[in-house]
C-alpha cells in the first residue's frame, strides 16, 4: 500500500501565526499520542515545567511563548514540555564525513510515513538562525544552527525508559544555545533522557562527536563519525535484527574511513540499500535524507526523485509531496 507525507518550509522569526497554524493542524494527532497510555501516565505541568526549568531554563522563553499560542490549555502545555513523553522507536543512519576540514553530516531517517510531521523550520527565536526537522510541534529530529553546529539523532536500540525529556526538545536547546561541539557535549552529558539515542554532532571547526544517551547509564561521548541503531553493543537482538543496525553501520563505517570517499559518494550511498530502506510496512523504511554543510550553511533534503536545497540565505517556503512504496 502506498502513503504520501506532504513537507513543508516554513520560516517564522518569532513564534507566531505560522507555527500556531502548524500546531492547530497536528494537535488532534499529537494530542491522541500523548494521551494512548492515559493521562495518569503523563506528568503534571508543575513537574514538566520544573524539569525544563532544571535542565534547560534557557528554553523558558520560546516554551511559555509556544504554550500560549496553543490556546494556553494543560494539556498542550504538558506536551510542549516534551518531558516524559509516551516512548517511541525509530530507524535512522547518521555519518559524518570531513573532506578537507569541510564536514557534512548526512542521516536517513527511518519511520512511519503517517507519523512524520514534515516541518523544515527556519526560527530565530533566540536570536540565532536554526534549520531544522522538526517533531512535536518544535523539538529537532536534524538540523543546524548559524554558528555552524549540525545535530542528529537515531534511536539507540536499547528497551530502557525513564526520566527525562524527548530528544527532540534537547536537540532544540543544542541548536539555540550552543556554538560548537564541545559545549553541546556538556549538554548532553548533564540533560536526562528518557530513552536511548544516539546523537551526532559536527560543527564549522570540522569537530565531530557521537553522544550516546540512556536513562540509565551516564551519556558516552565519543570521537566517533558513525551512529545507527545500537549502542556498545546489541542488546534488543529483535529490534537490531529488523533494523539491520549492524550492516548499516558497517556500511557507513567503511565509507568514512575511505579516504577516497567524497561527499557525492557518500550521499550517493545514503540513497541505495542497505542505507536506504524501503520496510514501510513495518515502520522502518526511509522518510528522508538530509545533508547539512556547517560552514556554507547549506540544507539539503532528499528523496529518490525530488530535493530541496536551502540556506540560511536562501529558504523559499513551499511544499512538497512525497510518496511511499516497495519500488
Amino acid at each position: 500500500m502506498e502513503k504520501a507525507l506532504v513537507f513543508r518550509t516554513l520560516q517564522e522569526e518569532v513564534p507566531g501565526p505560522k507555527w500556531r497554524s502548524l500546531f492547530d493542524y497536528h494537535w488532534p494527532a499529537y494530542e491522541a499520542w500523548y494521551l494512548a497510555e492515559g493521562e495518569r501516565e503523563r506528568p503534571g505541568y508543575l513537574s514538566c515545567y520544573n524539569a525544563l526549568r532544571r535542565h534547560m531554563p534557557e528554553l523558558l522563553e520560546t516554551y511559555r511563548a509556544l504554550c500560549e499560542l496553543a490556546g494556553g490549555g494543560d494539556l498542550a502545555a504538558r506536551f510542549l514540555s516534551l518531558y516524559q513523553p509516551p516512548p517511541y522507536i525509530t530507524g535512522c543512519s547518521q555519518a559524518v564525513l570531513v573532506r578537507d576540514g569541510a564536514p557534512i553530516l548526512a542521516r536517513n531517517y527511518d519511520y512511519p510515513p503517517e507519523l512524520c510531521e514534515g516541518s523544515v523550520l527556519y526560527t530565530r527565536w533566540n536570536g540565532r538562525g536554526v534549520i531544522a526537522m522538526t517533531d512535536c510541534l518544535w523539538g529537532v529530529l536534524d538540523g543546524m544552527n548559524e554558528a555552524g553546529l549540525a545535530v542528529s539523532l537515531a534511536f539507540g536500540g536499547r528497551k530502557a525508559v525513564g526520566e527525562g525529556f524527548g530528544a527532540p526538545i534537547i536537540l532544540r536547546y543544542l541548536l539555540e544555545f550552543c556554538d560548537s561541539v564541545p559545549q553541546a557535549a556538556e549538554v548532553l552529558a548533564r540533560v536526562p533522557s528518557h530513552m536511548a539515542y544516539n546523537i551526532t554532532l559536527t560543527d564549522a571547526a570540522g569537530r565531530y562527536v557521537t553522544a550516546m544517551i540512556a536513562p540509565d547509564q551516564r551519556a558516552s561521548i565519543r570521537r566517533v563519525a558513525v551512529a545507527t541503531n545500537h549502542q556498545k553493543k546489541i542488546e534488543w537482538y529483535a529490534h537490531a535484527l529488523a533494523s539491520e543496525t549492524l550492516i548499516r553501520e558497517r556500511q557507513l563505517s567503511i565509507l568514512v574511513d575511505d579516504p577516497a570517499t567524497s561527499e557525492a559518494r557518500l550521499l550517493d550511498a545514503f540513497a541505495a540499500p542497505p542505507l536506504f530502506r524501503r520496510d514501510y510496512a513495518r515502520g522502518l523504511g526511509t522518510i528522508y535524507t538530509a545533508a547539512y554543510w556547517p560552514q556554507s550553511g547549506r540544507v539539503s533534503y532528499r528523496w529518490p526523485q525530488q530535493r530541496l536545497e536551502l540556506a540560511f540565505d536562501h529558504f523559499p517556503e513551499q511544499q512538497l509531496r512525497v510518496r511511499y512504496g516497495p519500488r
